[in-house]
């Protein structure tokens, strides 16, 4: 049975923490969404120059920042999107408020690549740049959040526009709008 996806809520104002956190291209072979599989964290060096203060930095930044959300759904490990949040981010805490409901069921999603479809970079009157950047998650399985069981997903378009500010750490998203086929 196909269902369609959990809508994400992006675009509500922050909690002032950005406290999920979940992105993956961590790349491999589907795996069963019971206990988090073994999928490897996306690799920085897939997002060359995302640590250099330029568009294409900030571009690289958003794109690897939307592959470690993913795979915190695979995994349950929000780490790393935490560490790439602006503790104030507006619409980060809605991209992953499932993966502490993930973590309570002891289940994940599958593994899968995000896949890029269009990315575009633009100025900002917020932010150093916006990034635009439209994805398609692949078909997958995802446990059904009110009983476990596991249910396969058809692939997923998504719309996003992060906002990013360069900091002493490197490029953060700031804020971010958009979500399913948005």
């Amino acid at each position: 049975m196909t269902t369609p996806p959990p809508s994400i809520n992006i675009s509500g104002s922050s909690d002032g923490g950005g406290d999920d956190g979940a992105a993956s291209d961590g790349g491999g072979d589907d795996a069963s969404p019971s206990a988090a599989p073994d999928v490897p964290a996306p690799d920085p060096a897939d997002y060359p120059k995302m640590d250099e203060n330029t568009e294409e930095g900030a571009t690289q930044a958003f794109r690897y920042y939307v592959a470690v959300s993913m795979w915190a759904h695979q995994t349950g490990d929000e780490t790393l999107t935490k560490g790439m949040e602006i503790d104030s981010c507006e619409g980060c805490p809605g991209f992953t408020e499932d993966v502490p409901k993930l973590q309570d069921l002891g289940r994940y999603w599958s593994a899968f690549k995000v896949e890029d479809v269009a990315t575009t970079p633009h100025a900002s009157e917020n932010f150093e740049y916006e990034i635009a950047y439209s994805f398609t998650i692949p078909a997958h399985e995802r446990p059904n959040m009110e009983t476990g069981e596991p249910e396969d997903y058809d692939p997923v378009e998504y719309s996003l526009i992060g906002g990013m500010a360069w900091t002493s750490q490197g490029w953060k998203v700031g804020g971010l709008k958009g979500g399913v086929g948005a």
